[in-house]
């Protein structure tokens, strides 16, 4: 599945934002970008993360970082997302997963007992050359802000 290492390029994307536009990561060259992926819009786990960001998102911004949401959910369901919590910053919906799968955070998963195939949830820190600094994989959702910036120390 993660095939991707701290010092590695970042894989390129092309995918719609909750708004219908295309974002491509040399849409955000020159800048850091904190790119979360995240397993379901509006469930418990990745509305505290999401909502986490979002309470630290402009400390986040003076410290030079924007912040990037994928999931496999579509533009409709992230604007409901969006609007329910307010957050500030883009959500992709890759729907076709081409993005989840160059990342290598879309894999089995088990809970309960049940094998499924799903998003693992990463957080990757993209430097402004675009190259991987950090990749978090053991995301806590209710810390999360702290959690990249203490890793950034590390």
């Amino acid at each position: 599945m993660m095939h991707l290492k701290e010092g590695d390029k970042a894989p390129e994307f092309g995918i719609k934002d909750q708004n219908g536009k295309v974002n491509t990561l040399a849409d955000y060259a020159g800048k850091k970008i904190i790119l979360y992926f995240y397993p379901k819009d509006l469930t418990p786990g990745c509305t505290v993360e999401s909502c986490n960001l979002r309470d630290n998102y402009e400390q986040l911004k003076v410290d030079g970082f924007d912040v990037i949401g994928v999931s496999a959910d579509d533009e409709a369901k992230h604007q409901r997302f969006i609007k329910k919590h307010d957050l500030p910053f883009n959500l992709l919906a890759d729907v076709d997963k081409k993005v989840l799968n160059a990342y290598g955070v879309w894999g089995e998963k088990k809970f309960m007992g049940k094998t499924y195939d799903g998003i693992h949830r990463t957080t990757f820190v993209i430097n402004e050359e675009g190259i991987i600094i950090k990749i978090i994989k053991k995301v806590k959702t209710k810390a999360h802000t702290q959690q990249i910036l203490d890793e950034l120390e590390n």
